[in-house]
């Protein structure tokens, strides 16, 4: 399944403690919980609408002091992007390093990391439905009280897209995996790809970065009303 590749790419990560997958308590997620536990993966599970609660209680229940977030809709992250992520956080007094504020990489290479303490801050505080449901909006919604960092690529190619929301997607990711036959797969094997066959993105050129965060955009509109 997609998440197997998820993983195996944050396997190869340096700098990675831990992987768990915080997923919901709901009964369709039952046969999460049992891959995980065959695939010897810690899991966690919490809130299906309160992603933020989640979290929290998560890095709670695991002691944990900082978080690296990347989500399970994207089986092709790059390791050497995340592992630039946390050298940056263990670098600098950071409170939110991210590569999602001004966004330069291809969606499904979402990379954040956080310390429990911020978290917590946002936990407490959150009033938006896009708060809780995106976990990290509320750092960026007020700058002002946290320290924090975008690392960017060196190029924008952030119209690029292999996260798995739509069929279109994963029908692309899933021809990416064939052609590339090195392991872990690396940014730079998908943009060779690309760049030789350059009618693939023909495949899911309709479907932009960040829908779902701009739905909930529409959610917050609705809650600031009723006010």
């Amino acid at each position: 399944p997609s998440l197997f590749y998820t993983i195996n790419q944050l396997k190869a990560c340096k700098n990675l403690d831990k992987i768990i997958v915080a997923t919901t308590t709901l009964p369709e997620d039952d046969v999460i919980e049992k891959y995980l536990h065959e695939l010897g993966i810690d899991v966690f599970r919490g809130s299906s609408d309160d992603v933020l609660d989640r979290y929290v209680k998560c890095a709670k229940h695991y002691n944990l002091l900082t978080i690296v977030r990347v989500t399970a809709d994207c089986p092709l992250i790059d390791p050497n992007i995340v592992d630039r992520g946390i050298e940056i956080f263990k670098t600098g007094n950071y409170d939110y390093v991210t590569n999602t504020s001004t966004r330069t990489f291809p969606d499904g290479n979402e990379t954040e990391l956080f310390s429990i303490n911020a978290i917590e801050k946002a936990w407490n505080n959150s009033k938006l439905p896009s708060e809780h449901e995106h976990v990290t909006p509320y750092f960026r919604n007020n700058p002002e009280l946290f320290q924090i960092e975008n690392f960017t690529h060196n190029s924008d190619i952030s119209h690029l897209r292999w996260t798995v929301d739509y069929n279109e997607d994963f029908e692309l990711v899933k021809i990416l995996i064939s052609k590339i036959k090195s392991r872990p797969v690396h940014l730079e094997d998908i943009l060779n790809i690309l760049n030789n066959e350059p009618n693939l993105l023909e495949l899911n050129k309709n479907h932009r970065p960040n829908e779902g965060y701009a739905k909930s955009l529409e959610e917050d509109k609705n809650f600031l009303e009723k006010l």
